[in-house]
């Protein structure tokens, strides 16, 4: 671990030392989430992703590249002479008054190395369930679940979609004194006081299986698995909410139903599905229009029979301003959908239905589609046709 902060300033005639720090100011300042520094044959490409979108900043000429992935390198702490393998570290340090953690990446590729920084900026952290933008209909379901004695809490979506944001906003709400909270992610993205938290490191033998096993032993209320990958994994979760635990974790899965389908396809009996999930949550973050440049357009003739049975008939857009860099959104929100494990719905995992009629009947006992979620959003003015299409 090396922060920075302590060291550009005495190195402040270095343009490459100069050059690092302005990236990962501009970053910080731009709300970033990630930062990509890439080497190619003839250039050497850095980008930023912003709301979920990468853009490209002007980069220096390629022959300083090594000397760019050198000093982010050294800063992470990381080895410089090892460039045939991947190699993980991170960087601290303080802008604008907040504090930030940037997780470090190396990545060895044909033409040198690549380098991405995941930016966890830990004053914007605000697990509030309330602020999720959660329908209020699902807020209440979800929190009778967590206050639960036990069972299966699923957040399912693609990466990047919220899912480690939502189930720690969940944990935070039922984080007190009488009640342990022990978490296992790879890694660990927000470090939240009074939670037992453990890095998952394949390198020495430290797996979510062997970590899992352990938290059985140390009498534990809830758990966080950061993500139920195999088949392993997901038999320990299952045992641990037979035994009285409630387990949240999250999958890649497109919608609530198919995260069904994802644990038989990982040998997970039926019944012991319908017995242990409590409920799945799945969502997707849109862009949000920016507020400053927000303006009505014409619908296009190809998005008119997308949209015109919904009954909307205006749709916006951002024409681009200073205070969203000229890209015409500003920010994210959450879209989500929610299946509650009912009678029902228990026993049509039981019975195995195939995923269109789970979905068919989860949607009869109120399943709200993350498709009608947005739609809703489109028809508020909160974002374009572009964005709706995404779902």
């Amino acid at each position: 671990m090396h922060s920075f902060a302590h060291t550009s300033s005495d190195n402040s005639d270095f343009p490459i030392i100069r050059f690092v720090d302005y990236v990962l100011k501009y970053a910080v300042q731009r709300h970033a989430s990630d930062v990509h520094f890439e080497t190619f044959a003839n250039t050497i490409l850095i980008r930023l992703r912003v709301d979920g979108i990468l853009f490209e900043l002007p980069a220096p000429v390629r022959h300083l590249g090594d000397a760019i992935i050198s000093r982010v390198k050294t800063l992470a702490n990381l080895d410089l002479a090892e460039r045939r393998l991947p190699q993980d570290g991170h960087i601290e340090g303080s802008y604008f008054d907040r504090f930030v953690d940037f997780r470090v990446s190396t990545l060895p590729t044909q033409y040198g190395e690549s380098v991405v920084l995941r930016i966890l900026d830990r004053s914007s952290w605000h697990f509030n369930l309330e602020q999720m933008g959660i329908a209020p209909e699902i807020l209440v379901q979800l929190r009778q679940v967590l206050h639960s004695g036990s069972g299966i809490v699923l957040a399912t979506g693609p990466t990047g979609s919220g899912k480690t944001t939502t189930l720690y906003s969940a944990l935070h709400e039922i984080n007190d004194e009488e009640t342990k909270i022990v978490t296992v992610e790879d890694p660990v993205e927000y470090e939240i006081e009074g939670m037992v938290q453990v890095n998952i490191r394949d390198d020495i033998g430290l797996t979510f299986e062997r970590v899992l096993r352990a938290f059985l032993r140390h009498d534990p209320d809830k758990i966080l698995v950061g993500e139920l990958r195999d088949t392993i994994t997901a038999k320990i979760a299952i045992q641990s909410a037979l035994t009285g635990h409630l387990v949240l974790g999250t999958l890649h899965t497109n919608d609530a139903p198919s995260a069904v389908i994802r644990l038989i396809d990982m040998q997970i009996d039926p019944y012991l599905i319908a017995d242990t999930v409590k409920g799945i949550l799945a969502q997707r973050l849109l862009r949000q229009i920016c507020p400053h440049c927000k303006e009505e357009i014409p619908m296009a003739p190809e998005d008119r029979p997308i949209v015109a049975p919904y009954g909307i008939t205006k749709v916006y857009h951002g024409k681009g301003c200073d205070f969203c860099n000229r890209t015409g959104y500003k920010g994210r929100f959450g879209i989500y959908e929610w299946l509650v494990f009912n009678l029902s719905i228990r026993d049509g995992i039981r019975k195995r239905l195939p995923i269109h009629e789970l979905h068919e009947l989860a949607v009869e006992y109120g399943l709200v589609p993350l498709k009608k979620a947005a739609l809703k959003a489109l028809n508020e003015g909160m974002t374009t046709i572009a964005e709706f299409k995404k779902i």
